[in-house]
């Protein structure tokens, strides 16, 4: 947020930063956004948040792995070089294409990778998904 004068950063883990804020992490700020959202329209907060749904998500899924560098090396070395599929290297390792993305990070406390994994539809997520899982749990 700092390098790029963001005003908003959030993550699936439900970490919410707001420049006016310190760019520090704050849900109750977060939580007040959406109340006032909620306030200025009839419909229900479906109806609030389904324009914002792009796409179909996994939700965070941890997997238990005995050497993180290695099923992250692993996924790298699956995903490198495939046609129209980029890889970034910010906070783990983003693999994306033009309908899809998934992201894995380590847990900096525990012996786990993180999971995220969205999609244009349900079928495609579920497909990028389990074909991630069996790279990191393998």
């Amino acid at each position: 947020m700092a390098r790029s004068g963001a005003i908003f950063g959030g993550e699936h883990s439900a970490h919410y930063y707001f420049k006016d804020f310190w760019n520090a992490d704050t849900g109750m700020l977060a939580a007040l956004h959406v109340l006032a959202a909620l306030g200025g329209q009839d419909g229900p907060l479906s109806a609030l948040t389904a324009q914002y749904d792009r796409y179909r998500g996994s939700g965070e899924i941890n997997s238990t792995v005995a050497d993180q560098a290695a099923r992250l090396a692993a996924i790298r070395a699956a995903y490198e070089g495939r046609p129209g599929i980029t890889l970034d290297d910010l906070d783990g390792l983003t693999v994306s294409a033009a309908d899809w993305w998934f992201n894995v990070r380590p847990s900096n406390t525990e012996p786990l990778l993180r999971l995220n994994a969205e999609a244009k539809d349900e079928a495609t997520m579920t497909r990028i998904r389990d074909e991630a899982l069996a790279i990191i749990r393998a």
